[in-house]
Formats: C-alpha cells, structure tokens, sequence
C-alpha cells in the first residue's frame, strides 16, 4: 500500500488547510479589538483619575484586565465549542499569548515592586506576540502593530513620562484596535466570497 497521496486527495487536505487557517484567522479580530477598546480606555481613565487626584486611580488596569480575561475566555469557549479541534494555528497562538501573559503579571510585579511605570515594559514585550502572530497570519497590519508597540515602548522610557497613560492608550489603539478593525473587515470579505 503506497503513503502517497492521490492529486485529489492532496488538493483536499491543501484545502482542508486553508480552511483551518482561515478559520483561525478570522476569530482573532475578537481578541484584539476587545483587548485594544478595554486597554486604550483605562490607558484614558488611569490618566484622568490621576490629574484628578484619585488615589487608587490604577485599578482601573486590574479591573480592565479581569473583564478582558471574562469576554475572551467566554468567547474563546463558545468558539471551542463551535469548532470542535484545535487547528496548529489555535495551538501555537494559544501557547504564544498564554506565555505572554504570564511573562507580563511577572513583569509588571517586577516594575511596581522596583517603583517603575510598568507602562513602556508592557509595550515593548506586547510587541512580540502581535508581531508573530501576525506574521503567522501574514496580516501586515498586526506586524506593523508589533513594530509600534516596540517602537512606542522604546520612546515612551525617555519622553512623555508624565503621560504615560495617554502614550500607552494611543500604542494599543495604532498596535490592536486598528488592526482588529482592519482584521473584521478581512473576515468579513472571506466571508462574502
């Protein structure tokens, strides 16, 4: 019995593959446009509430975080649900953002327990994942997002400090929100052809 494949049958699994790949692409712009609109807004907040003198205005991150971490992970099941099997894409983008996460909680304890602003730490590292995912993805935008957290993060350790929040509001809506609605309108146009 021959291993190799019939043209019919490499045609399938190569469409097979696009599906998936597609699939896992369009979900994503969920992801990215919930955690950008949460994380721009609080980056707003944090600002206001510390002009306005308000002392735990920095709960505002924590609070933003917990109802990102609700609507995705309610998400995140029913699509598991709706899909069935994880695609290697699902894999790799679970484990890349599920490690990102646990390397920014230590981080930001790190800079708050050595009295830094977490702030230009957390763009920097954000750049990592949202530029590999969207090389993954070969979505130019998200890469782009990727080089304008790093490039963001950078600048904002020397210029803007009083504006920190502001900065980091302004790097989640150029490196998330418009990629996310750049990423809706792609689903949106696979969905239509």
């Amino acid at each position: 019995m021959s291993s190799e494949l019939t043209p019919t049958q490499s045609l399938q699994l190569i469409q097979d593959m696009v599906r998936q790949a597609t699939q896992s692409f369009q979900k994503s712009n969920f992801y990215f446009l919930v955690w950008g609109v949460g994380f721009a807004v609080a980056g707003v907040l944090d600002h206001v509430l510390l002009r306005a003198g308000v002392e735990l205005h920095w709960m505002v991150w924590p609070v933003m975080g917990l109802l990102g971490g609700v609507a995705s992970g309610i998400h995140g099941a029913k699509e598991g649900r709706r899909q069935g099997v994880l695609t290697w894409m699902d894999r790799v983008q679970m484990w890349l953002w599920g490690s990102y996460t646990i390397t920014l909680i230590l981080l930001i304890v790190a800079a708050v327990s050595w009295g830094r602003d977490p702030n230009p730490f957390v763009l920097l590292l954000t750049g990592l994942p949202t530029f590999v995912t969207g090389a993954l993805m070969r979505f130019r935008p998200l890469m782009i997002g990727g080089i304008l957290f790093w490039v963001i993060g950078l600048l904002s350790l020397f210029v803007l400090r009083e504006y920190s929040s502001l900065v980091f509001a302004f790097a989640i809506a150029v490196g998330y929100v418009i990629p996310g609605i750049l990423l809706k309108r792609h689903e949106d146009g696979l969905r239509t052809t």
